[in-house]
This record gives structure tokens, C-alpha cells and sequence, in this order.
């Protein structure tokens, strides 16, 4: 079972990652959306991190029950 906070935060990131690509379409300059498309690419690098952590915990709570 994954824990209910990593769950939060994937979803946290992930509004972060959509929201970020959307001021990124929208800016007018091109230093904002560089800007804007940097922090978009980390959300999405941080919600990777997080499904490795939600697959590790399930995993591991696999190995608990055997």
C-alpha cells in the first residue's frame, strides 16, 4: 500500500507540472517561458521520484505480507 502522502505530494506535482506548461504557452517573453518550462521539467522529474517511492513502498509492503 503507498503511503497517503507520498500519494499528495504526486498529486501536488503533478498540478505543479500542468500549471508550469501552461504559463509556459501563455508567457509573451522568452525568458518566462524558459522560466516556466524549467520548473514544469522539475515537477514532472519530482513526481517520477515519487512513483519510484510509491513502487518502493509497494513493494515493501508486499514483502510484509509474505
Amino acid at each position: 500500500m503507498t503511503d497517503p502522502q507520498t500519494e499528495e505530494l504526486q498529486v501536488k506535482q503533478l498540478r505543479r507540472e500542468l500549471e508550469e506548461k501552461e504559463r509556459a504557452e501563455q508567457s509573451e517573453l522568452e525568458h518566462e517561458t524558459d522560466t516556466h518550462e524549467r520548473r514544469a521539467g522539475k515537477a514532472e522529474y519530482l513526481r517520477a521520484k515519487l512513483e519510484q517511492r510509491a513502487e518502493a513502498e509497494r513493494r515493501a509492503a508486499g514483502q510484509d505480507t509474505d
